[in-house]
């Protein structure tokens, strides 16, 4: 385990209690610091004898790989869409598909740290509150390390793959009456009186479990950077990530170019972006968020200022996207690269679709979109928005037809 220390990301003061989510001192978010000197002696070559995956990158991760918690996650693939660049017309787009976590999305990366780092402190309960991916994803690894788990749900629009899967694992969960900011707050209050380990994306120790999923991106490409990485923006802890990941990278020396990380947001939920076209450094929160990418449908992002560092540090941008347009891209990833992606996932695609036809994204460029959760989180969305079965007779003269209309 690399050594490191948890500070403020405001005011730079050493917190050092593990239960603590904001600075004591000012009240600013947390981050890890990590000691990279080590990593210096070292080339990405000593790593590649590890599988693909989240614990390739031990040295990099905050915890003691001896006590991890895990259930394989990483290794996710990064799929070349020739079909999806020539449509959208860019040199080359990637996607890297998230949605073969574990659990089925890109949560399982900074769960497998959190809950590994709860292990190592002895906590008795975890919890997190949740619009669903984050409750599946903890409440996996809480089973694995046999630690009690409490999930809060904002009331109502939770996908039903996703509350399936808190409650198959074993979870308590909790409907709150409220949106997902009520259900953070009281899970909050909980961790601030000791209750529970609180493994929201506000607990410093998830981003570095989800710096991951750059290191791999840079790793499938054999270290030639792409131009720009793409990713849905919600409760925004993951585009912080992959900035954190970008520096650390190139602080030992393993690059030294950054892609522009460009972060999207539903229309609906989009304080973020909205902050980006102010050209400020910090957001209006939203206070009735509504998408039909229930992932991204996050009014008051936790991360929110420290995503909007990350895309102004590398020349990145922010961008809004219809619902119509989510729903758009998410069935021209199915029905031309065979990728099954949730709505908040789409919303990479048709971002990168919607800068490319405004210009902002050039021809010339390499893209990788993120796209973080499976399809089958939200059945009910696809279903919603496909044909309906088609009515055939029992023969095949009725199967011939039907083909050939």
């Amino acid at each position: 385990m690399a050594n490191h220390k948890v500070v403020c990301w405001d005011c730079g003061a050493e917190v050092a209690d593990p239960y603590v989510t904001v600075c004591p001192k000012c009240g600013g978010l947390l981050t890890v610091k990590m000691d990279l000197e080590p990593i210096k002696e070292m080339r990405p070559e000593d790593l590649q004898k590890t599988p693909l995956g989240v614990w390739r990158y031990a040295p990099f991760m905050p915890v003691d790989p001896a006590h991890k918690v895990s259930i394989q996650e990483g290794g996710t693939p990064l799929y070349k869409t020739d079909a999806l660049s020539a449509e959208i017309g860019v040199k080359q787009a990637y996607v890297k598909f998230e949605g073969l976590n574990p659990t089925g999305s890109f949560k399982d990366r900074g769960m497998t740290v959190g809950v590994s780092h709860a292990k190592e402190l002895g906590a008795k309960v975890v919890g997190c509150a949740s619009t669903g991916n984050t409750s599946a994803s903890l409440a996996a690894y809480a089973s694995k390390a046999g630690i009690k788990c409490a999930v809060f749900l904002p009331s109502g629009k939770v996908a039903a793959g996703k509350l399936a899967q808190a409650l198959f694992f074993g979870a308590k969960v909790l409907s709150i009456d409220g949106n997902f900011d009520d259900a953070l707050a009281l899970a909050r209050k909980m961790s601030d009186e000791r209750k529970l380990y609180l493994l929201n994306s506000i607990n410093p120790y998830r981003p570095e479990g989800q710096k991951s999923v750059l290191f791999e991106i840079i790793d499938q490409l054999k270290f030639d950077v792409p131009d720009r990485v793409i990713l849905p923006v919600g409760n925004a802890a993951n585009i912080w990530a992959i900035y954190k990941a970008c520096m650390e990278l190139k602080e030992v020396g393993w690059i030294d170019k950054v892609p522009m990380l460009t972060g999207i947001q539903a229309e609906g939920a989009a304080p973020v972006a909205k902050a980006f076209r102010a050209k400020s450094k910090d957001f209006i929160p939203e206070e009735h968020p509504e998408t039909v990418a229930t992932a991204i449908r996050i009014g008051n992002p936790v991360s929110g200022r420290k995503a909007l560092h990350a895309i102004y540090d590398t020349n990145g941008y922010a961008e809004t996207v219809t619902d119509a347009e989510i729903i758009a891209a998410q069935q021209l990833l199915g029905r031309r690269e065979g990728v099954c992606v949730e709505p908040a996932s789409a919303a990479s695609v048709a971002g990168l679709k919607k800068l490319r036809e405004n210009g902002v994204i050039d021809r010339d460029e390499r893209v990788v979109c993120i796209c973080t959760g499976n399809g089958l989180k939200d059945p009910d969305t696809i279903i919603a928005n496909s044909p309906a079965p088609i009515k055939c007779k029992n023969s095949v003269e009725d199967v011939e037809r039907i083909l050939s209309e």
